[in-house]
């Protein structure tokens, strides 16, 4: 109605593009110039995608249901309804009841490759497997076990490795977008998709906050077909399974590893998975095993992350942040590019790092970074791992198209352990000739120096909010530095510390996390990061006017820090935050303040009239845990160290 054209039954055989963009697509009747094209190919879009490099992780499961015979006087608005524990769904269909399964081990189809003639095809039967789903079925509803079964029926569904969709833009190819991998819940999520992509390509940007679905935060290893085979055996049965806290995936593990993986393995390291990566999140002491016992309440690694969170407090401890993306930039131009993309300023002296976020025009935060000034020509970028595709992508772009300037992603060529806590210079200091001290050394320092056998890049910068170092090692060196570490570790009490105790260290800290607290729809003003802003500086940034206009209309929102007054509740995210009995917002990340003796959230509080400091301090706050409210305290400046001091001693 609106002059779309359709064309059925015919075959896209290639998606066309030159100098990064998108150009049409050649089918099988002949060519289509389009300026956009979206790849909604279903299980067929990795190899469709693949064929322009283009990274979308998604396989085909066997995805069961049955129909029974007619029963008789069965409601025909009898509602739908889904038992989790049993794995299954049930629903009215034409006066019988339709049976499906999300089964916990599910079956991968496709792997040589989808037939060419499939087309809305039956897979071969399998009851054997189904067999479970419909012996517990019968228990949940009786009626079953006197009526017939109609129609068996298993057909594929394609699943991604974290069982959410794959939306957006290429990272490689402008105006190429994808819509796929929707998890066997596409009809229910068709209108929505199809109205935020069409936002998203008319206006230039995703409407709302997308980043959970976004096709940027995939790897390109998760392609890979074995990986997929084993991730999708589970992730269809995820969608039914309890959403614990912290729960892991338990298949493609041990894909990508540290240098130190095997060292920290034998200290009780307990691994999570995160983007491929193996992180240690907590550290099992002698006798215990390191494997997560799920709870909505106190996990069994609870005490066993308060130590080492208390050890990074009191004394000096030891993180593996390997997984940090890490960017090099170099080139006559690098410093004028990256001004113009960083909203701080890093025209500073070689050896400085400057913390800082790359905005869009809207203003909006892309990416949360430090950035460190290696010389005059060269600079290197670190970030989260979770966003390694999507930061190295929006750099890519942004960086002038005639400029000298070279980029490359260094990720897997450094190794990276932190060192931090009050006694961190002190430890470090017995392993070097070079001068750590504050003088020699102040915060916001990096420089290569001799440790061990090796040299690395010690940068003097925290995430925990406490004296430390970041230590960036070529990868082979890195477990001989770590020995050395080790070794004379011991005279200082030196602990081994994990994801969790860093996650709980920072926000305790207020340090913001992008993906949670931070994304493309939140500026510095709202975020509380102007101080990591420099209007002024020549040449501008791109998102400044749009700031500077934000500034003088007011906030109508601002991030806050938010300490329960309940010691023993826990706080993990969304959460709504209450302001004299009105629902203003909700926590963006939450974990338990060990330092602060309660659970600490961050969140911003939402008022159309506008947010002042005085607005958010003059409230009463509480925050609704398990449909229980909980009083609060709320905060503008870090509960802990607010002055910096401990940083910066």
């Amino acid at each position: 109605m609106g002059g779309a054209q359709i064309f059925e039954d015919t075959k896209v055989t290639a998606i066309n593009h030159e100098h990064g963009r998108i150009t049409g697509v050649t089918t099988d009747a002949g060519d289509i110039k389009a300026t956009f094209v979206v790849i909604c190919g279903g299980m067929w879009t990795r190899e469709l995608a693949a064929s322009i490099q283009f990274d979308v992780p998604l396989h085909a499961c066997e995805h069961y249901y049955i129909v029974t015979e007619p029963i008789p006087d069965l409601p025909s608005d009898l509602p739908s309804l889904r038992d989790y524990d049993a794995c299954a769904y049930y629903k009215e269909d034409a006066g019988k009841i339709l049976l499906g399964a999300f089964e916990p081990k599910s079956k991968p189809w496709g792997m040589e490759g989808i037939p060419e003639s499939f087309c809305f095809d039956q897979l071969p039967d399998d009851f054997e497997h189904f067999e479970p789903i419909l012996e517990m079925a019968m228990r949940r509803m009786p009626i079953l076990e006197d009526v017939g079964i109609q129609t068996f029926f298993c057909g594929p569904e394609s699943f991604t490795p974290d069982v959410r969709y794959n939306l957006g833009e290429a990272p490689n190819i402008e105006n190429c977008f994808v819509a796929a991998g929707l998890n066997s819940i596409g009809i229910q999520s068709a209108g929505g998709i199809g109205r935020v992509l069409a936002d998203w390509i008319k206006d230039g940007h995703a409407p709302m906050d997308l980043w959970e679905v976004d096709v940027r935060r995939n790897l390109p290893f998760q392609t890979n077909r074995n990986y997929l085979r084993d991730r999708v055996s589970e992730s269809l049965g995820l969608l039914y399974a309890m959403h614990w806290p912290f729960r892991q995936f338990e298949t493609g593990r041990g894909v990508r590893r540290s240098p130190l993986y095997d060292r920290l393995l034998a200290v009780g390291a307990c691994h999570g998975s995160a983007f491929g990566w193996e992180r240690p999140n907590w550290y099992a002491p002698v006798g215990v095993k390191p494997r997560y016992e799920y709870s909505y309440g106190r996990q069994n690694w609870f005490d066993y992350s308060a130590s080492e969170h208390l050890a990074v407090r009191q004394n000096v401890a030891l993180f593996d942040q390997s997984s940090f993306a890490k960017f090099r930039v170099q080139g006559p131009d690098s410093m004028r590019e990256l001004n113009l993309i960083c909203a701080n300023n890093v025209d500073v002296a070689p050896g400085r790092i400057v913390y800082s976020q790359w905005l869009n025009e809207r203003a909006g935060i892309e990416a949360d970074i430090t950035i460190t000034r290696i010389n005059e020509e060269e600079y290197m970028i670190v970030t989260s791992g979770e966003t390694e595709v999507r930061d190295f992508a929006y750099l890519k772009r942004r960086l002038g198209g005639s400029a000298r300037v070279q980029l490359f992603n260094a990720t897997s060529g450094l190794a990276v352990i932190s060192v931090m806590g009050p006694r961190s210079r002190e430890f470090l200091q017995t392993l070097t000739p070079d001068d750590l001290s504050n003088a020699a050394f102040p915060f916001a320092t990096s420089r290569e120096i001799e440790l061990g056998y090796a040299r690395v890049r010690a940068s003097r910068i925290t995430y925990v909010g406490e004296l430390g170092f970041e230590l960036y090692i070529p990868s082979e060196f890195a477990v001989s530095v770590y020995d050395t570490l080790i070794g004379a570790g011991r005279a200082f009490d030196l602990v081994h510390a994990g994801y969790h105790a860093l996650d709980s260290l920072r926000i305790e800290k207020a340090y913001r996390h992008w993906g949670h607290d931070l994304c493309d729809e939140d500026s510095p003003l709202e975020a509380g990061l102007m101080f990591a802003v420099r209007p002024e500086k020549p040449g501008g940034f791109i998102g400044r006017d749009a700031l500077l206009r934000q500034i003088e209309q007011g906030r109508k929102r601002a991030l806050v820090q938010f300490l329960l007054e309940d010691p023993q509740p826990l706080l993990y995210h969304n959460e709504p935050i209450w302001r004299d009995g009105v629902i203003v917002g909700y926590i963006s990340s939450g974990n338990y303040g060990h330092s602060l003796g309660a659970a600490v959230g961050l969140g911003y509080v939402c008022n159309a009239e506008g947010v002042s400091d005085e607005y958010v301090l003059s409230g009463s706050y509480e925050i609704e845990v398990a449909c229980e409210r909980v009083a609060a305290r709320a905060s503008l400046v870090p509960l802990y160290d607010p002055d910096n001091r401990r940083i910066r001693a």
